[in-house]
C-alpha cells in the first residue's frame, strides 16, 4: 500500500518529535529513516513541491549537526514546522 503525502508528512512529524532531544547514535538512525518518505515522488505543485524539499533540506540540516556533534537544539522547530506545512498542503 501506498502511503499518501499526508500520511508520509505525519510519520517525519512524529519520527522528528520522537528523535528530538535524543542522542546523537539515536537521533541519526531516525533522521535516515525519513530520507524514502521526505524525497519527491513525481510532479506536484510548485508550492507543494517547495514545502517538502524544505522539510527534506531541515531533516539535513539537523542530520549533519548531529554527525559533526555540533548543536542541534535550534534546528529541530524548524524542521517540525517544515514538515507541518508539508502535511498541511497535503491534505
Amino acid at each position: 500500500m501506498n502511503m499518501t503525502d499526508s500520511e508520509k508528512a505525519a510519520k517525519v512529524i512524529e519520527a522528528l518529535k520522537a528523535a528530538e532531544g535524543e542522542p546523537a547514535q539515536i537521533a541519526l538512525p531516525i533522521l535516515n529513516g525519513l530520507v524514502g518518505l521526505v524525497q519527491g515522488g513525481g510532479e506536484a505543485p510548485l508550492e507543494f513541491e517547495e514545502a517538502r524539499s524544505g522539510a527534506f533540506l531541515a531533516i539535513c540540516e539537523i542530520g549533519k549537526a548531529l554527525h559533526r556533534g555540533q548543536p542541534a537544539d535550534q534546528l529541530w522547530a524548524p524542521a517540525i514546522a517544515a514538515a507541518e506545512r508539508w502535511q498541511a498542503l497535503a491534505r
